[in-house]
This record gives structure tokens, sequence and C-alpha cells, in this order.
């Protein structure tokens, strides 16, 4: 009798999701600083709903008046449910019975999370009396609980902060997580503040040890008092459904982006790739794209995707001098510079190397690099191929939120210089003309960075978020048309203006770059890419970013890259790889065992500080189809410093710290089981030590590591077949990702003969568990011998190649003969 086995891939996207072609740019009434801005505002609670229509020219009297009016009847109001588990209670915040905010101000108020009610959370509001382009309001103390925030500690980019007072929550906190510190069941209340019209929401701590609210819309001219919905709250018993749940709420609400496993991932996630930047910065040119591309394909793990980073484009400074010792480069037109000019041919253009790459070293995918606004000082306006695009030189103006936690901001160069800004009407004209000319060369896709520039321009052009919605509808619309494979990845995109309108783009960078110089951030790193995925992951595929293969930290990088879920390329320059590291993320053809989800830390990690606390180790969970993955992590010793305003180290930790393994760390594992009946028990394989264990229900093993230490672990639930016969399949066991070698996975019982059938990608070393020596194995139509450890159950065969056309193994394993239970 045969055991099917279901469909496993879990939250996968779709590759036939559609892509919207349209474009409709927002209106916006003029490109110069507009006198008139018009935000309908809408106020709810659970008695009363009015719409507020705040304008320069409505009159101030009766606006104020109607606020009044809201506020007598909240007071009176003693008790407004919000949904069922979620109460305001005079000035308690309450769920699920638990109080998580005291003293929350007079002027917050609330409304439902649904038409109907009937949903694990509500928003959060507030209304003033004044109108204007900035507002803080205190949304109470925290109560008995802890917290992770994600906030930006730069402009670009989010990092994580945990504790258990408001006053530890940074300026900037975009995400929330708190949990209840109880010892019965713990319930755990996601914070999301949003964007509500033309304003953009987030959360900080303030001295008095109060939460609180900031709306701001980043134009002077573009004022509101009245804000209803502008936290949405959720919450349950499960932190990871909480936080999904709590993003599905609020795209139902918005109605302006898609969640991630509504969106296509482009091919390149299954692929190794190369990026040039580390490897020449703006130095790189065709021939170094060539000898790095030649260089990884000598040593049997070819790219299969290249980014051609910064240095292609055509740009120049200002014609005017510039007192800085560096002027600020601009754009000057969509095609290359003469670095990418083939000199038999200089009308080939980019389309020169693009053949090169894909014909003679066979890659599928070449990507290009270029700013959301052109370049990094943007456009030069004067540029004889800028001047169709009408851009208007613009000074950013960042909020004080931003120069609070980076107050290095006010100098930088973009601030001094000013950058050349593409009129928002004409901006889709630039994306469509330069993507139509890169697909034309064979181009696929586009890293697009420098994204959060954009909410520092919006005064006079009706603030922050419509400006960026504009943006971005323009260059969602262009990716559209014209890359089929939705190649698209997003950089320095950290803002919730850009996610809460992220239609298209289905990849965005995790957290801060890869610095190869800067021995301080390699911890820092991995933690921050884990626990910013926890929030970026639901809207987009987190991009770890790349890394170098011979680097001091090459493996703890490479490792986490593994079971990130997200692509994995790397940095190299040309002749500078370990091959031996590369070959345990690479298959000879180029492709990767990806795993299905963004990798994310534990539950029991999630208000713990790895990389800061001196006792706690980094686990990171993923899921296969049929096995899961945890990796570990010291990632103590270095952290941001919230008084230099910089990562610094802030305690040598020489000694290992130990820390426990549990089968059930990785969240959806019952997921990965046969058939309905499990008992829990697993077997574990240990990357580094090559070891087996045998992990009963609810049992633990330890990992003790020192900084930069790691220790990949391989989860599969055992299959128990009868009296004797227990199996679970580990996967490829030299490469980090084992389990996601294994496609298909069968047992049958054919006259009390029990064999397992498998489909196996790749090629390498495949390893399982079995309780008793298997009688025989087969690969294809042919039999093949196996060694088998009988101390410990671990069996391997030897896939000597990479399979054929049906690009799997079919391999078969008879257990023996099932006895009676």
């Amino acid at each position: 009798m045969a055991i099917q086995t279901p469909n496993l891939i879990f939250d996968h996207s779709s590759s036939s999701a559609s892509i919207n072609t349209h474009y409709t740019p927002m209106p916006i009434s003029s490109f110069t600083i507009s006198s008139h801005i018009t935000t309908n505002i809408t106020l709810k609670s659970s008695r009363n709903r009015r719409t507020f229509i705040s304008s320069s020219n409505q009159n101030r009297e009766s606006v104020l008046e109607d606020i009044k009016e809201v506020n007598r009847i909240n007071q009176k109001q003693k008790s407004m449910t919000i949904g069922p588990v979620v109460q305001l209670s005079g000035r308690r915040l309450v769920v699920k019975d638990r109080t998580i905010l005291t003293d929350v101000s007079e002027n917050v108020t609330t409304s439902s999370g649904s038409d109907s009610g009937q949903t694990d959370g509500g928003f959060i509001g507030a209304v003033f009396d004044e109108k204007s382009s900035r507002h803080v309001v205190s949304l109470g103390r925290l109560n008995d609980v802890r917290f992770m925030a994600c906030f930006r500690f730069k402009l670009w980019w989010m990092a994580q902060k945990m504790g258990d007072k408001a006053s530890d929550i940074p300026n900037e906190t975009q995400f929330l997580l708190m949990e209840t510190i109880e010892e019965h069941e713990k319930i755990y209340v996601v914070f999301l503040p949003l964007i509500e019209g033309s304003f953009r929401a987030c959360l900080q701590g303030n001295s008095r040890n109060e939460l609180e609210l900031c709306v701001e819309s980043g134009d002077l001219e573009t004022k509101g008092s009245v804000f209803p919905q502008t936290v949405y709250v959720g919450t349950g018993t499960d932190p990871f459904s909480v936080i999904t749940d709590a993003v599905y709420r609020v795209k139902l609400h918005l109605k302006s982006f898609k969640q991630r496993k509504d969106k296509q991932l482009p091919g390149i996630l299954d692929y190794f790739g190369w990026c040039t930047w580390d490897a020449f910065y703006q130095d790189v040119n065709q021939e170094g794209v060539e000898s790095g591309l030649k260089s990884l394909a000598d040593g049997g793990t070819p790219a299969k995707f290249v980014i051609i980073d910064d240095g292609w484009q055509s740009v120049g400074s200002d014609d005017k001098k510039i007192e800085e010792s560096q002027p600020l480069m601009r754009l000057t037109g969509i095609k290359e510079n003469d670095k990418f000019q083939s000199e038999d041919d200089p009308t080939l253009g980019i389309k020169n190397i693009v053949d090169i790459a894909k014909n003679t070293y066979g890659l599928k995918y070449v990507y290009v690099w270029h700013a959301i606004v052109g370049y990094w000082g943007g456009v030069r306006p004067e540029a004889e191929g800028m001047k169709e695009y009408g851009s208007l030189m613009k000074h950013p103006i960042a909020s004080e939120g931003i120069i609070a936690n980076d107050p290095l901001w006010k100098t930088d160069m973009l601030v001094l210089q000013g950058l050349g800004l593409m009129n928002p009407k004409k901006v889709f004209k630039f994306y469509d003309n330069l993507h139509r000319y890169l697909a034309a060369a064979g181009i696929d896709g586009v890293k697009v960075d420098v994204q959060s520039i954009l909410e520092t321009l919006g005064s006079g052009l009706g603030g922050r978020v419509a400006l960026t919605q504009q943006y971005h509808q323009a260059l969602h619309a262009s990716i559209a048309r014209n890359f089929p494979d939705n190649g698209c990845i997003a950089c320095m995109s950290h803002n919730t203006d850009a996610l809460y309108c992220s239609q298209q783009t289905a990849v965005v960078r995790a957290s801060d770059d890869f610095y190869p110089r800067d021995p301080v951030s390699h911890t820092i790193h991995i933690a921050a890419v884990a626990y910013n995925s926890l929030f970026l992951g639901e809207f987009m595929q987190p991009d770890w970013d790349m890394f170098h293969s011979l680097h001091p930290a090459a493996e703890y990088h490479a490792s986490a890259r593994a079971i990130s879920g997200g692509p994995i390329y790397v940095s190299d320059a040309p002749g500078k790889h370990n091959f031996d590291l590369l070959k345990k993320l690479v298959l000879p053809d180029g492709s990767v065992l990806r795993a299905q989800l963004p990798g994310r830390p534990t539950k029991d990690c999630l208000f713990i500080d790895p990389t800061r606390d001196g006792v706690s180790l980094l686990k990171i969970w993923n899921m296969n189809k049929y096995t899961g993955v945890i990796g570990v992590y010291n990632c103590q010793g270095a952290a941001w410093n919230e008084i230099e305003r910089k990562n610094t180290f802030h305690e040598n930790q020489p000694d290992a710290i130990t820390g426990t393994i549990r089968a059930d760390d990785i969240h959806l594992i019952t997921n990965a089981a046969v058939g309905p009946d499990w008992s829990g028990d697993c077997v574990m394989y240990r990357h580094r030590t090559h070891s087996l264990v045998i992990l009963p229900h609810n049992a633990s093993t330890l990992v003790s590591l020192r900084v930069l230490e790691h220790e990949i672990f391989t989860v599969t639930p055992i299959k128990v077949l009868g009296s004797g016969l227990s199996f679970g399949p580990l996967g490829l066991i030299d490469m980090f990702n084992s389990g996601g070698a294994i496609d298909g996975l069968e047992y049958t019982d054919e006259s009390g003969l029990v064999i397992v059938s498998m489909m196996v990608k790749g090629c390498g070393r495949f390893g399982a568990y079995s309780r008793t020596k298997p009688e025989r194995c087969t690969v294809g139509q042919s039999e093949v011998e196996f060694v088998y450890e009988s101390d410990s159950g671990l069996m391997v065969v030897n896939l000597s190649h990479m399979p054929g056309e049906h690009k799997c193994h079919d391999i078969k394993i008879h257990l023996g003969i099932k006895s009676m239970m």
C-alpha cells in the first residue's frame, strides 16, 4: 500500500502570479510647491464614524468642533471593543485579558480591524487639535511585556532592538513585536505603524518610558489632524502567524501592496550568482565581468546570474565648481559608458558583454544596477539625455527620527550638493526608456538602489508618501512591461513608505551591506538579516547580500545564505575563491538548494539579544519539502552603538556559548512529516561534525560555539514503518542545506517489503537515517553500493553525476520485510 506525500511547499510564491502592466500614475497637481493640499481622513470607533476633510481653505472652527464632539463621545465610552480579543478600556489597551499599555492618551482612538469586527486585531489612531505636517502622541506605558523592534538606524536600513521598557524603543521603529511575560499561555502582539493618506507613521520611546506614535507627511504644506487608522495591532498565540495575519489584514485595508506569496519570484533565486561590486566597485568594465565569470566556471561552480553593479552608466558631475573634495555624480544618459562599448563594434553597447555572458559562459540572467532616481545624485537636469524628464534640483530633508539616529546624515553629500529629481509625472517614461533599452540588449532585470531617498524629497510635492507611491507605481509598471521574469531587487529601501506600496518587486535586500574589510560588521550582519526578515519577508523574499568565499568569515556568511531562502551570490575578485566552500552551496550546473521560506529566528530567539547579552546563540530556521534546517550562530560582541551612532565592538567574548536545539525550533517541522502518524521523533545531521543525532519528541541536544562560529542542523521526521524499520532522508549531506535536494518522497509496502522512493536533485553524497541496514538500493535502473554505519544508522549513497533530463535521481531503498508491530 502506497503512502502518497502531499504537496508541502509552504507559502511559496506561484510562478504564474499575474503582473499588472497597466500604469496609472498617482496624480500630483504640480511639480512646484503646492499651496493647497487636501487630505481625506475617516475616523472610526465602535459607535461612530465621521469623515473629516482637512484642507487649507476649510473652516478651522468647524473642524475643531467636530474633533471636540468625537472626543466627548469617546470619553463617554468606558470600554470600546476593537475586536473579540482587543479592547480599549478606560486608558488601558487590553489584549486577550492582558493589559499591554497603560495611561493611553485621551486623544488616542480605536477602530475595528474589519467591517464585522471579528478579527484578532484592530486599529489605533489619534485626533489632534491643530493641523500639522508632524504629530507625536503617547500611546502609553508598556505593561508586563518584552519586545523586539525593527527600527531604521540609517535612512536606508533597519536593525533590531530588544527590551522591556518603552524608553528602549528606538526612533523610526517600523515593526514592534511584543510577548507577555506571564508564565501561563503567552500571547504575542504586533504593532504595525502604517501609511494613512499623505502621512506615514512610526513608533518611538521617550524618556518618560512611554511608547509614542509619530505621524508625518514630509511636507510643511501637507497637514492633517485626524488619523483614525494609523497603527494596526494584531494578536495571537503563534508569533509567526500573528505577523503574517497582521500584514494580511493591513493589505486588505490599504489595498496598496501585495504580500510575498502573491508575487512572482524571479528565476535568479534558484541559481548561484556573482556581483561585481566588491570585486571592482565603480571600476568595473566588461573585461572584468568576463574574467569573473570565467574564474568561477573554471573552478566548477559556474555563476548562472550576474549583477553588473554601479560603474556601467553614463554619469557626470555638475558644471559649477564644488567646494567639497568629491563632487556628487549624476546620470547624464540611459546608455552605458565607454567601458562597456566594444572596440570592434561600439554600437553593440552593453549587449556585447551580455552576449558573452550568456553564449560563452551559459548564464541565464544578467542584471544591472541603477538608483531609483537614476544615479546617486539623481540626474543632471541640463544634460542632453535628461532634459525630457523635467528634472529639478532638490536638497533632501530627513525626518527628525532619522537625524536623531544618524546625525552624520546632515553632512551627507546628498544633503550638501542636492539631487536632480525627475518630475514624478515623467519618471515612468524614464524607467520605460531605460528598461526597454536594457531588455533589448538581453538584460533580464535590475537592482534598484537608493530607494529611501524619496521620502526626503517630498516637500512641495504632496509629501513623502505621494512622491514614493508615484515613483514606485512607475517603476513597477516598467518592470512588468520590460522584464517578464519580474527581474527586480529592491535595495536601500527599508522605509514603510515603499513597503506599503510594493505591488511588483519580489526581492528586497535585508540589511546593510556585507563589508569585507570591516571586522565589526559580520556578526551584526547575520543577526540583522534574520530579524529584519520577520517583517520584510511578508512583503518580499529577503536577500541577505553577497559575500566573499575567500574570507575569515566566509563559512559563517555562506551557511547563512544557504538557509536564507533568498538569492545566493558572491562578490569575489576573479581568481580569489574558496571552491571547497562554494561547492557546499552550488551544484555543478550552477543551481542551488534553496530553502522555501525566508529564514527567521526561532521562537525562543525572538526576544533575546544574541548580539549583546553575552549568553545567547542565534538560531535561524527554514523549511524544505521533507526536512527542516536550523542554523546556529554566535553573534555576540558587536552591535549598533546608540551613543557613538555606529557599529562597534562592545565586549570580547572568547569563551564558547552553549545553547539547546530542539526539532520544534523549526516552526513548521510537522509539515515535513509524511503521513498523519508521526510521533514527533526526529533525526538531526550536524554539518560541521558530520554526526547523526536521534532526537525523541520534546528532547533537545546541545551546541557550543565561539564568536563567528556556526553549525547547521538538517532535521527530518522519522517515519516508523514497522517493528525495527524506521527511516528519515537527509539529502546531500556535504551541502549546507542538504535537505533541499529531496524533491519527492514516498513509502510503499509491497507484500510486506517496505520500499522508500525518493526524487533527488544534484550529485554528491546522499545520506539518510535507517534504523536497520537496508537490503538494497537502486538509482534509476541500476543497483548501487552504499555505506551503512550501524552505530548511528547513517547510510550514504554516492551520486557520482548530475541527473539527466528528468533533473532528479530516482532512488529506491529496500528497507526489508515489515514485521508485525
